[in-house]
């Protein structure tokens, strides 16, 4: 049985009792009146979840009873019923934000069909998503156990990221949790992968068995969008996860059409420094530290650690013989992304443009410094809903909607993703060791072995070493690094923060889509 109550509206009530008497046996309450004057005085003092209101009615008209019903309250949600099928009139009843639309004569199924649709939908659709994902579960595991290439990686992440989307929207915590704890064997699995084949990558760039990573970008995923025909975009959001770009995805859908969508590897560190680098100048970090010398900075060095991308940018170009009109662009506040969209169409004149916007890295480094931000993205589904409601109303996306009548390619990516870390892990360094909280590089660190990916000879892993004896420790899964002193205290303060620099699934497999006008 339901406790759901329904006002139904209409000056030939009686004609429906059939119906009304259908939906009560189904378990619904049915109050009839027989025009709007009525149903307003119901509609005042008694709530309802549903109402059926006749658009030709005595009295006042079906489209203004709508229209007072609105008034009082928006969120109830009412079916207009009708013998007239002109166009204008739907319109205005679809422009009064109606529900639904349904045309005399109206069987009782097609009414209970409206009923359910419009009241109990949250409830099957979670029940549907639910039982759809425990028959995928075990799909799910068994993948985990065969995964071996970073094709089927990606493939799967893909999925993950799928699942918490629908679960999240099915509001089911119980499925919910089941899904985490599949991610979290995901990132255990995924660490081994890594693990084992990183270095191998390196050695062999051009490998069917090697992904892009950070350093091929632009040379395997980048080069080959660029359209010469009109103007590309190339639009990298820091810290910007697979997860956040499907948010993303939906609004940009409505005025661009897909044309790919596709991933590439961030390389170790994970982080901006190294990273975007990296993807700039196509080149490793130990790489640019040897041909660009005064362009490198080591960590513990006090210097900006990006300020060289649009040079590098330039100078790949010109080892891949490629002759382009270009611009960069890097966005680090909001009066420069202002900035940006009021110019944005005098970028049309270059072949390609770059644009860097720093906002989803801020978030998540100033969620982990202000309270207010800790309680606003107090998790995964509030931080994607975070970023989401950031990219909704930034100068960001108003730039690229000044594109949308524009003949123009725009790809979306990003350096790196983040991850939310929740079991900290010790590490003893000397005062020359980093910050970060998912890597570190130093002299005779000590740590937990079974908790990192250590790197002892960084030539190895093409990375610079300030000193002979350096090596870098990368934290796996949700791991984050702590000193012993004040350990306590900075366990607390930095659990369920969301940060980079280390391996798992959310850092690593990074989102690379083109978009056309349509």
């Amino acid at each position: 049985m339901t406790d759901i109550k329904i006002l139904w509206a209409d000056d030939e009530i009686d004609l429906l009792k059939p119906q009304i008497l259908f939906l009560e046996q189904k378990g619904y309450t049915v109050d009839p009146v027989s025009n709007g004057h009525d149903a307003l005085d119901k509609f005042k003092n008694i709530h309802y979840d549903l109402i059926f209101l006749d658009e030709h009615m005595p009295g006042i008209s079906g489209l203004e009873t709508l229209a007072r019903i609105k008034a009082i309250n928006k969120d109830v949600p009412v079916v207009m019923i009708t013998k007239n099928e002109e166009e204008n009139i739907m319109e205005e009843a679809i422009g009064s934000q109606i529900a639904d639309y349904l045309i005399k004569p109206v069987r009782p199924n097609q009414i209970l069909l409206s009923i359910k649709k419009l009241t109990e939908n949250k409830r099957l659709v979670s029940e549907k998503t639910s039982t759809n994902y425990r028959q995928e579960f075990q799909n799910i595991s068994m993948e985990l156990n065969n995964v071996n290439d970073h094709v089927e990686w990606a493939e799967l992440y893909k999925k993950l990221i799928y699942w918490e989307l629908e679960l999240e929207k099915a509001d089911n915590p119980d499925m919910k949790n089941i899904l985490d704890m599949q991610k979290a064997e995901a990132n255990k699995e995924f660490f081994k992968f890594v693990t084992k084949n990183y270095l191998k990558w390196l050695k062999e760039p051009g490998k069917e068995s090697t992904p892009t990573l950070s350093h091929t970008l632009f040379k395997n995923k980048i080069i080959p969008n660029i359209d010469g025909d009109c103007p590309t975009f190339f639009i990298l959001i820091d810290n910007l996860r697979y997860d956040h770009y499907r948010m993303m995805e939906s609004i940009l859908k409505e005025d661009f059409r897909k044309v790919s969508e596709d991933y590439f590897y961030a390389i170790l560190p994970t982080t901006t420094q190294y990273s975007r680098n990296a993807i700039f100048s196509g080149l490793m970090p130990s790489e640019i530290d040897k041909k660009y010398p005064d362009k490198w900075f080591y960590d513990d060095e006090n210097a900006g650690k990006n300020l060289h991308e649009e040079f590098f940018m330039n100078e790949q170009f010109k080892r891949f013989g490629i002759d382009l009109k270009t611009s960069y662009t890097k966005i680090t506040n909001h009066q420069a992304g202002k900035v940006l969209e009021d110019t944005i169409l005098n970028l049309m004149n270059n072949t390609f443009n770059v644009i860097v916007y720093n906002f989803v890295d801020m978030l998540s480094h100033a969620r982990t410094e202000m309270e207010v931000l800790k309680e606003l993205a107090s998790d995964e589904a509030a931080y994607r809903s975070l970023t989401m409601s950031w990219f909704d109303h930034s100068p960001l996306f108003n730039a690229i909607q000044k594109l949308k009548e524009k003949k123009v390619r725009i790809i979306i990516s990003s350096d790196h993703g983040t991850m939310r870390v929740q079991n900290p892990s010790k590490i003893i360094g000397d005062k020359a060791t980093t910050t970060n909280l998912r890597y570190k590089t130093g002299k005779n660190l000590n740590f937990n072995e079974k908790e990192v990916f250590f790197i002892k000879n960084p030539e190895e892993a093409f990375l610079p070493k300030s000193n002979l004896s350096s090596s870098y420790v990368f934290a796996k899964e949700d791991y984050y690094f702590c000193y012993p002193n004040n350990y306590n205290h900075f366990v607390n303060y930095y659990r369920n923060t969301f940060q980079h620099g280390g391996v798992s699934i959310e850092e690593m497999i990074v989102p690379v889509v083109v978009f056309e006008s349509k």
